[in-house]
């Protein structure tokens, strides 16, 4: 571990993660959310798009740990830091990542992918006062070349079996941006959000749908995260510390 970088643990420290030290994009909550909502099943085959230094990634190998994984990532740096990732967490054999634009990727003649998950940047080039550091930029969604919502749900079409699945946070302020993406291309969509504490407006969802079905969508209950003492509650716990899958009730 060099200078410029960190170690943390999460998942009551049974996952090592390595990130920038200052300045740039971190892994966060949203991380270790997106990968406990992935369904993914024993053998699949799981895509984690723009995938950073490898949070989401192998919170769900951790999970998890029969199934195989890979991730794009465009920014050298995060790509890096994944590698070194996976062989801190020894899933080396099980995972693979690619530094690429996604748009860039070689779409498969056929698609392998069993899940494909993802968190997006959330802000579109132009509408917000980008932050000075360039990496978190990026990640937030300024740049000009930077891709739309559409653009990453279209990637995700691309790359996932047909019945299969994908899985999105986002925050809950544009879940009909989301609905939108998706289209016509994925259906049976399922929303659960994450609600601060009990009352309190929810600033996350996660969103899910499968490739090409018509089911119409569902809203489910949710997750509270917090107490009115700021601890986390039971079901969050088992979540964030007891590697437990975000069950959609």
């Amino acid at each position: 571990m060099t200078k410029s970088t960190v170690e943390i643990h999460v998942l009551d420290k049974q996952v090592r993660l390595l990130q920038p030290a200052d300045g740039a994009f971190r892994t966060s909550l949203d991380s270790v959310m997106l990968a406990a909502a992935c369904p993914a099943q024993k053998g699949d085959h799981v895509l984690d798009l723009g995938c950073g230094v490898g949070g989401a990634s192998f919170c769900l190998t951790f999970r998890c740990p029969e199934i195989r994984l890979s991730g794009i990532e465009r920014e050298q740096v995060y790509y890096d830091l994944a590698q070194q990732n996976a062989a801190l967490n020894d899933v080396s054999d099980r995972t693979e990542f690619y530094c690429c634009d996604i748009r860039d990727f070689e779409v498969p003649q056929k698609p392998i992918y069993d899940q494909v998950m993802l968190n997006p940047p959330f802000r579109e080039a132009g509408d917000h006062t980008p932050s000075p550091h360039e990496l978190r930029a990026v990640a937030h969604g300024h740049q000009d070349d930077e891709l739309s919502l559409e653009d990453w749900i279209k990637v995700a079409h691309e790359l996932v079996k047909n019945g299969g699945g994908v899985t999105i946070i986002y925050p809950a302020s544009g879940t009909d941006r989301i609905i939108r993406a998706l289209g016509k291309r994925f259906g049976a969509v399922e929303i659960i959000p994450l609600w601060p504490r009990a009352s309190v407006e929810a600033k996350r969802v996660i969103i899910r749908a499968i490739k090409d079905r018509k089911t119409p969508a569902r809203i489910h209950a949710g997750l509270v995260l917090h107490k009115e003492d700021g601890s986390y509650t039971d079901e969050a716990e088992h979540v964030l510390r007891g590697a437990s899958a975000l069950v959609f009730m």
